[in-house]
């Protein structure tokens, strides 16, 4: 193949948003060794950062360090590490000796090129080759566009790289960006893309880059990492641009030597660590925003698919690309504290459940196993039975409580008719509007905040008949989880939380329902039909 197209493989670089930049020793040099003698033609090393050097990991403080890890050191490779343009004092930089990286790639965000090339003429004054990532390049108009290419004209970098930042980009936009590019830059300068793939298009968009940009004779360099790792939905992967390069470009990647990479440094990552496309980070790609948003969202608040692209969607452009955890929060609240005048509902249920023994079928797969003896209490002591997030065929209920959209959709869908004619009380972060059968309640009555799980459809449930009154309550189904989390549930294809941190939310569970008891025991009998490691008093 000719050297018109370059693969730059950045594993070690983008990889170490995964790992906290720590892969060990053994797994860097390994990564190294295997790529170069695998003929990629770059290897990005990692970072260089402001901090003191900790073995094992891939932030370096100063080229030195990255020297340890480069066995057998090929003249035809190029080594390479990454800053940012603001986060690293060159004066730290010492001359090039060739006995460690030979380039230095300078990301830079929209707005910021000039003051990326500055830090690139003091690193090019060191002696080493230069790079230049103009991160969020959908961001650029035409008119930044050229502004971008006269600078680089001037300066003369060895490349200039479309980062496609937030996996937004389609092929129109990576065409109008090459286009205006490859007719303005200097044809000594390369072209290089960078992918994210937000929406599935991170390897499509890599093949027509190169497609594009060789029709000409400009050279251009394509970034893959190692089984796509890197941060939110990850990048175009290194075995599939090498084996795309292979078959239509004349590539002589070896490709078992990649695969060998593969077993032997990345299934442990891949087994201890996730990344790749997922619905949340879809979501950041559709709104061009930074993946720190979707995760703020995840972790604090478990935040659900429909909720995060409306909280995403409320943001303006410049907030969704910054990641303000202070406007997020604010957000959130707004989009899940939706008040309603729920005045008459309350009346309604007050009525109806104070003075009933009221019981509480939770989703747990006790159901299940005490399914008869569940049943039997109903039959004898016709309590007002209220699901809790989840209709099963065999249970009749009188109302069914729902905290969570994307279980009150599922029961509309796969239990229609009893969903239709059962009474619904449903929370504000749901809707704000009611159907027939629907009684809606706000979403800050029933939950107490302060905890990660607060919102757990349980919890709010027993709150919620804690604060109508309701004096004599009867709870099945109330299970801690275990490792397989849908199979803690009755019906094991009830949507539940994306997380294996089981230990954690029982753990919370437990904290929730003794605070609900010191807070309504004393007004209310509370007892449990089923067995739960959450309470004492089980009958």
């Amino acid at each position: 193949m000719s050297k018109q197209i370059e693969l730059l493989d950045c594993t070690l670089r983008d990889g170490a948003y995964i790992t906290g930049s720590y892969f060990g020793v053994s797994a860097i040099k390994g990564i190294i060794k295997n790529m170069q003698n695998a003929g990629v033609e770059i290897l990005e090393c990692g970072w260089l950062k402001d901090a003191p050097y900790k073995e094992g990991t891939s932030y370096y403080h100063v080229p030195d360090d990255i020297i340890p890890y480069m066995a057998d050191k090929k003249h035809d490779v190029t080594y390479v590490a990454m800053i940012d343009y603001n986060r690293y004092d060159t004066e730290n930089l010492p001359e090039y000796d060739g006995r460690s990286i030979d380039a230095i790639r300078v990301v830079f965000p929209h707005g910021h090129h000039e003051e990326g090339i500055s830090i690139g003429r003091r690193i090019r004054e060191k002696g080493y080759k230069v790079f230049f990532q103009a991160a969020n390049t959908l961001a650029y108009s035409e008119e930044d566009l050229i502004a971008l290419a006269k600078c680089m004209n001037e300066f003369k970098p060895v490349s200039v790289s479309i980062v496609d930042t937030f996996g937004a980009m389609f092929e129109d936009d990576l065409d109008r960006i090459v286009s205006i590019l490859d007719n303005r830059l200097d044809p000594e300068i390369k072209l290089g893309f960078h992918s994210h793939n937000n929406q599935q298009l991170a390897f499509s968009l890599a093949m027509h880059f190169v497609e594009k940009v060789t029709r000409g004779n400009r050279g251009c360099i394509v970034d893959s990492t190692l089984c796509g790792m890197g941060r939110g939905a990850g990048n175009a992967t290194t075995e599939l641009v090498a084996s795309y390069l292979n078959r239509r470009q004349h590539g002589c990647y070896d490709m078992n030597v990649i695969m060998d990479a593969i077993d032997k440094y990345m299934q442990e990552f891949q087994e201890k660590y996730t990344w790749g496309y997922s619905t949340a980070y879809f979501i950041a790609g559709m709104y061009q925003c930074h993946v720190n948003n979707i995760a703020y969202l995840q972790k604090s608040h478990r935040t659900n698919s429909r909720d995060m692209r409306n909280i995403i969607k409320s943001l303006t452009v410049e907030q969704r690309r910054q990641y303000d955890y202070d406007i997020l929060e604010e957000k959130y609240m707004e989009n899940q504290s939706r008040h309603v005048d729920d005045e008459a509902g309350v009346s309604f249920l007050k009525e109806d459940l104070s003075n009933r023994t009221v019981l509480l079928l939770c989703p747990g797969n006790s159901l299940n196993l005490e399914k008869t003896r569940i049943k039997g209490y109903i039959d004898e002591h016709s309590p007002v039975v209220v699901g809790v997030g989840a209709l099963l065929p065999y249970y009749s209920y009188d109302y069914v409580f729902f905290s969570n959209h994307a279980r009150y959709e599922y029961a509309r869908e796969v239990y229609a008719d009893k969903a239709e004619s059962v009474k619904k009380i449903l929370l504000s972060n749901i809707k704000t509007e009611a159907e027939e059968n629907e009684i809606i309640i706000n979403f800050d009555s029933v939950v107490k905040r302060g905890w990660k799980y607060f919102d757990n459809p349980a919890i709010c449930c027993m709150r919620l008949m804690g604060w109508l009154g309701v004096k004599v309550l009867k709870i099945a189904g109330f299970d801690t989880f275990g490792p397989r989390y849908n199979e803690s549930y009755a019906d094991a294809s009830l949507p539940s939380v994306s997380t294996e941190d089981y230990a954690e939310i029982n753990r919370e569970l437990k904290l929730m329902y003794r605070d609900f008891n010191d807070t309504y025991g004393a007004k209310m009998n509370i007892e449990f039909l089923t067995d739960s490691e959450f309470a004492d008093n089980c009958v």
